[in-house]
């Protein structure tokens, strides 16, 4: 009888290389808001694979850049601090890179110093012809003893299967640590926050790209009058300048109705209940510097 397997295993990079779109495959679920905006994703998820003989937990990380504000030292602090909690690395590299850059060199250092198991990822190898590729591998193989390096485009199943695949050759022998039902550890709050920012990301222009927190007051079940369960929701996007509160509400309103129905279109198929959801905008300018919110970013 096959031995049962466990692990975590964090996925690191730069700022856009596809990593919460790789998560969201292995996964079958959504579980990381995905916008083609640079630091989209601010902390540390943890997504769930059961498998039939393991439970792989994957740690999606804020991408790799140069940060201006505490929130961003944090961001990457995040991101690093994985590398020693987890049992392997997933690299994520972009096949358009003709070489490795300051980034990517950066991350590499990291990875030196902590002598973990690696897997490197070559991404979007559908925007580079074969000879691009087999010298990106060429390139990374003489810095890294790689476990294993998988090129892969717009993540198919197949692609996905080899990644898990290869991932549980290095995992030890261990228990489930989550439930099978389960595949994030995040809470209904978090979802609601990160779904609206998402939808917030997606529809503004790059005037607002990430002057923008939300966070949820109140979070309430209760029945609608044919007794179905409901969430009454109220919610607050921050932003950081009153010019970008003019462009979330927009005219009339129209953009921050826009913001909240595609939100809760995506937030009743994830919680499976009607949601009641109110959304404010206020003015915080120093927020991306303020250690009460910085610190709902860290990992712990």
């Amino acid at each position: 009888m096959e031995k049962f397997k466990s692990g975590f295993v964090s996925i690191i990079g730069r700022t856009n290389v596809g990593k919460s779109t790789l998560i969201n495959s292995l996964v079958g679920e959504k579980v990381a808001i995905m916008t083609n905006k640079t630091q989209t994703t601010r902390t540390a998820i943890k997504a769930i694979v059961n498998r039939p003989h393991s439970q792989i937990i994957f740690i999606d990380t804020p991408g790799i850049h140069k940060p201006k504000t505490k929130l961003g030292n944090t961001m990457i602090e995040t991101a690093f601090g994985t590398i020693s909690e987890v049992d392997i690395v997933l690299f994520m590299v972009e096949a358009t890179s003709s070489e490795i850059g300051k980034g990517d060199t950066k991350i590499l250092e990291k990875l030196k110093e902590t002598n973990k198991k690696v897997i490197l990822i070559i991404n979007k190898i559908d925007l580079v012809n074969k000879e691009q590729i087999a010298k990106l591998i060429d390139i990374y193989s003489k810095t890294y003893n790689f476990e294993a390096i998988i090129p892969i485009s717009a993540i198919k199943k197949k692609e996905v299967e080899t990644i898990l695949k290869e991932i549980e050759k290095y995992l030890k022998e261990g228990p489930a640590y989550y439930d099978i039902e389960e595949y994030t550890d995040q809470t209904a709050r978090q979802l609601v926050e990160e779904t609206i920012r998402e939808k917030a990301l997606k529809l503004l222009n790059d005037e607002v790209p990430h002057g923008l927190y939300v966070e949820v007051e109140k979070m309430k079940t209760s029945r609608t009058k044919t007794n179905e369960p409901i969430y009454n929701i109220e919610t607050v996007i921050y932003c950081l300048r009153d010019s970008h509160k003019g462009i979330i509400i927009g005219k009339n309103g129209i953009m921050l109705k826009k913001i909240g129905s595609y939100a809760r279109e995506d937030l009743e198929k994830m919680l499976d209940k009607k949601i009641n959801l109110k959304i404010w905008v206020k003015v915080r300018k120093d927020w991306q510097d303020e250690d009460t919110i910085i610190k709902k970013f860290k990992f712990i």
